[in-house]
This record gives structure tokens, sequence and C-alpha cells, in this order.
């Protein structure tokens, strides 16, 4: 289909606006957290509590994401997820009890991993789901950018509640686009699928998806310490005033979207495989990551590299899932991917604020250093379990694909 026809290309775009709002409420996390912590009196490993429960939301999705495809189809699971993430926005903004907040936290990531399992299930089955997974996971990236000083701009006149409430009100009319948009019927043609619990049964069995689901924990885990820590590292360590550490930490979102807007086209033209240009990158996470630590003074431009090399991994882990566990198993697979991922997000940024609490934000840099390099040694034997080794597919394969 041309991808000229409205009809094809209105799904896409508003796949892509979900995940910039996936990155909005990703991004505005870490400017939030010192305005919670005095609001609600809390330490940083109490408020890490909360990374627990979205996660345990998250992970949920990820389990039931291919169940809801196959019995409910797409446009129904995207409904379903959508009005989870805005009832819990909406609950946010009221300023609930802390012990409110927490449970809030459950229906916050199930909304949003199913949104986002759904969206990364939808274009796998596309022709070019390359090309496809690369900018949509780049547009999560431009929301995490404009997060943060849309954060620390609200802040400065409003409450850190009422951000949440911007976000559930710019949910609304992606739920809307969807209903408009998109079939009743689910995208992927799988004649009689086993229940929820075979089809997760199936694919957890699989040395390569349990790898690729521990590598991916470790990824968020790397990804979300630096953006939710970042800004309270590079105020108490690094002496920057609140707005320009806001405007830093956008910095590092902006390396992640440009990483995957420009990583992939650059490996396609090279006629790299999706596992080499994985290698570079996370060599590249590495390098970073030990410049932030060993030479502080350049955390700017260590944090953007940081970003930068960080970018492409999750998309591409995302499209090289056939390899991981083909045919029907795949959409399971990705949600397996994408749910169990959340956990990472949840324990390494947790332990890094139990850390900094005991010895000082200083070890935030040597943290993420550890885990680049916990990311190098879980992908190895990762490679070593896929069916295949696929090529990078080139953006114009955009036109076969919508």
């Amino acid at each position: 289909m041309s991808a000229s026809h409205p009809r094809a290309l209105a799904p896409i775009v508003f796949a892509y606006a979900t995940f910039v709002l996936a990155g909005l409420s990703a991004g505005v996390g870490g400017v939030l957290l010192p305005a919670q912590l005095l609001d609600y009196h809390l330490d940083k490993a109490t408020i890490g509590v909360t990374f627990f429960a979205f996660s345990a939301g998250f992970l949920l999705a990820g389990a039931t994401a291919g169940a809801l495809i196959h019995r409910l189809g797409t446009r129904a699971a995207l409904t379903a997820g959508g009005a989870a993430f805005i009832a819990a926005g909406l609950c946010t903004a009221t300023r609930p009890a802390f012990a409110v907040l927490v449970g809030v936290q459950v229906v916050a990531g199930y909304g949003t991993g199913v949104l986002e399992s759904v969206l990364n299930a939808y274009l796998a089955a596309l022709p070019g789901s390359t090309t496809l997974l690369n900018w949509l996971h780049a547009f999560f990236g431009v929301g995490a950018l404009i997060g943060p000083p849309l954060a620390t701009w609200m802040l400065g006149f409003t409450a850190w509640t009422s951000v949440w409430l911007v976000l559930a009100l710019a949910c609304v009319p992606l739920v809307a686009g969807f209903q408009l948009t998109l079939r009743t019927t689910a995208p992927a043609d799988i004649p009689d699928p086993p229940p929820a619990r075979g089809l997760v049964r199936a694919a957890g069995r699989r040395p390569a998806v349990l790898l690729g689901a521990l590598f991916l924990a470790v990824y968020v885990g790397l990804e979300i310490s630096v953006g939710n820590w970042g800004f309270s590292y590079l105020v108490a360590e690094r002496g920057q005033g609140d707005l320009l550490a806001g405007y830093t930490v956008s910095g590092y979102w902006l390396g992640l979207t440009l990483g995957r807007f420009v990583l992939s086209p650059a490996a396609a033209r090279l006629g790299w495989t999706a596992n080499r240009l994985m290698t570079a990158c996370l060599i590249g996470v590495t390098l970073a990551a030990a410049l932030l630590w060993l030479v502080p003074a350049t955390a700017v431009a260590a944090l953007a590299l940081l970003g930068f090399w960080l970018g492409p991994v999750f998309p591409t882990t995302m499209a090289i899932a056939p390899a991981l566990a083909p045919g029907d198993l795949a959409p399971t697979a990705i949600g397996l991917l994408n749910g169990v991922s959340v956990l990472g997000g949840a324990l390494f940024p947790f332990l890094a604020g139990a850390i900094a609490d005991r010895s000082g934000l200083w070890t935030l840099a040597p943290f993420a250093l550890a885990l680049a390099v916990a990311e190098l040694l879980i992908w190895w034997p990762t490679v070593r379990h896929m069916t295949t080794a696929a090529p990078v597919q080139p953006a114009q394969d955009l036109n076969a694909a919508t």
C-alpha cells in the first residue's frame, strides 16, 4: 500500500505521537522527583517503591499484551491501555496519599506497557519493521527530550501534579485517533492462538528470549537510572542550576533521539547486520559511561554521547525479536521483552537512589559504567542463540511498510 495513502499512514502517525507521550512521561520523572520527595517527606530509597509499582503494572501488560491483540484486536487493546493511562494521570493530578500513589503507579505502568507492547507488535508485523521501530522509539526520545524543560517550566508556577494532568489530557486525542483509523482486527494473522499462559510459557522457554529480556532489563535500568537521577547528580555534584541541569538532561535525551534517527540508516548504508550495529552501540555506551566517571568535567558531553549510543539498542532488539522467537510466538516475545525490561527500570534506579543515599550522588557515574559492561556481557551469549543475523533495513523500506 502506498505511503501516501492517508488511511494507511494515520495509525503509524498516531503510534509515533503515542511514543512522544510515553517519552514525556519518562522525561518528566527525574525533574519531578525532588518535588515529590519534598511533598511527601520521603527519602530517595522510599520513593523508589513507586518505580517497582510502575514496573509491576508494566510487566503485567507485557505478559498479557499478546493475548489482548489476539482476542480483542489492536484497536481495542490500545483503547484499554490508553484508558488506564488517562485514569492514572487524572488520579495522580489530585495528589493522592502516598500509599494510593503507589497503587496508581501500577495502573500507570499497565497502561503504558499495553500501549508500548501493542504498538511494538503492530509495527514489527509490517514490512520495513527495523526502520519503523527505530523511528517509533526515536519519537519516544523526542518526548523525553521535551519532558525535562517542560516540567522545569511548569514547576516554576504550578504544582508537580499539574504535569500529570497535562499528560492524561494529551492521551485522550490519541485514543480517539486509534479508534478512527485502525481496523477492528489484529494485524497479525494467527489462527486459533493458544491461551495467554500457553503463549507466555512457550516464549519463556526459549533461551534467546530469556537472555533478550535480561539484556533489555539492564538496558532500561541504565537508561532510566541516568534519566531519573541525572538531574539531581548535576545539581548536587556538578553545581549546575536547576534550569541548566534540566537542559543538560534534555541533551541526554536528545542524544538518545539522534542515535535512533542517525545510526540505523548509517548501519544500513554500511551493510551491517543488526548484531554488528548493536555491538558498536554497546561499545560506545561503555566508553561514554567511562568518560562520565573518569572525567566528570565533561558531564554535559558525556551524557549526550551516552544517550546517542544507547538510542538504537532497544528498537533494534525489538526489530530482531523474530530471530529470538519466530512465528506466532513473536508478538508474545515482544510483549515479554517489553514487560520484563521495565523491571530493570525499577530495580536499578532504586539501587542507584539507595547507593546515593549512603555514599552520595557521585556514585551514579560508576553505577552507569557497571551496567554498560553488564550489557556487553549479556549481549554476546544472546547473539549465539539467535536464529538469524538480520541486516539493518534502510529507511526507504518505510514506503513498503505503509
